[in-house]
């Protein structure tokens, strides 16, 4: 997919961030490319009719991911600046053939992580307790879990799922197990199928969600799922909210036999009033995985570099799927 498959009034490109602030777009008089600034507002920057190349505003939802594709009758790639694709699919049935759908990979890695690392360790060392606490001035002395010798399962073992692996290095971990769609063996070790969920859930202290949202992932934990987790457990989502069952997460809390650390939920955003807000032993932030300082640079290489490859003819990153 190349910009010389693209007529000459069909060479709009739709950015969320001005052109002016990313480093290394192609030249648009050397290319005939326009760029056209589209943050999701309510009025569009030019005919959706003339985009070539959309990429989709960041963390916006899909309401506004997918509101202007149907009339985008010359598009050929759709990027996203998010790792998951599943706010832009819906509404690929509204494309033409030939579009390719390119995720974020290698953006988020880092920053996600970072926060998966953050989750364990504020809920293990009970962190929301020692803030609680300090508002009280009270003094909560005594022994903590640690991650140290506890058992890791990260369900979900792509490049964000490798690079939560990477950082758990250092946190000498009894021992750390990996799932993903199909088996493989990295440098890290063994990565198991999903079908082999069953038996590795009850020997994990932490498991970790980091796994896309399909039809094959949606409620995978789900009350099967927790109950086959060991009485105090940790149940880390940095993946997408639907992922797990929220009603059998809230039965496993209110007992108290299992604790939560979610930086995803559904619904989401959480409403005021919804019982996960106070459930015993969850600890929540609001889906800021991949939103920190470490996006911005990664996502203006990304979208530069992508846009070189596509003016160029060169094969593009991270195609996730072409329309049929």
């Amino acid at each position: 997919m190349t910009a010389d498959d693209v007529d000459d009034v069909t060479r709009d490109v739709w950015l969320p961030v001005p052109a002016a602030e990313i480093e290394g777009l192609p030249d648009p008089a050397a290319t005939g490319l326009a760029y056209r600034f589209w943050d999701g507002g309510p009025d569009f920057p030019a005919d959706p009719a003339r985009c070539a190349f959309y990429v989709v505003p960041y963390m916006k939802g899909m309401e506004i991911a997918v509101r202007p594709l149907a009339a985008m009758t010359s598009l050929r790639v759709v990027q996203t600046l998010s790792a998951g694709i599943d706010h832009v699919t819906p509404g690929l049935g509204d494309v033409a053939p030939g579009v390719a759908l390119c995720n974020a990979r290698g953006v988020h890695e880092a920053s996600t992580a970072e926060l998966a690392l953050a989750l364990v360790l504020a809920s293990l060392r009970d962190l929301p307790g020692f803030v609680r606490g300090q508002d009280r001035e009270e003094w909560r002395a005594g022994f903590y879990p640690s991650l140290a010798d506890r058992s890791v399962l990260i369900v979900g073992y792509g490049s964000i799922g490798a690079a939560i692996d990477d950082r758990l290095a250092p946190f000498e971990c009894a021992r750390v197990a990996r799932v993903a769609r199909s088996a493989r063996t990295t440098e890290r070790g063994p990565v198991h199928a999903l079908t082999d969920l069953p038996a590795l859930l009850p020997d994990a202290d932490v498991v970790i969600l980091s796994t896309p949202l399909t039809e094959e992932t949606h409620h995978l934990a789900d009350a099967g799922f927790l109950a086959r987790m060991k009485d105090g457990a940790l149940l880390v989502n940095v993946a997408r909210g639907p992922v797990v069952d929220t009603k059998a997460l809230l039965a496993e809390a209110a007992s108290g036999r299992l604790k939560a650390a979610l930086d995803v939920t559904d619904p989401e955003p959480l409403p005021a009033g919804h019982p996960l807000w106070h459930a015993p032993g969850v600890l929540i932030s609001p889906h800021v995985g991949g939103s920190t300082s470490a996006f911005m640079p990664r996502a203006k290489r990304l979208m530069a570099d992508q846009l070189t490859r596509f003016t160029a003819g060169e094969p593009l990153r991270n195609v996730v799927l072409t329309t049929a």
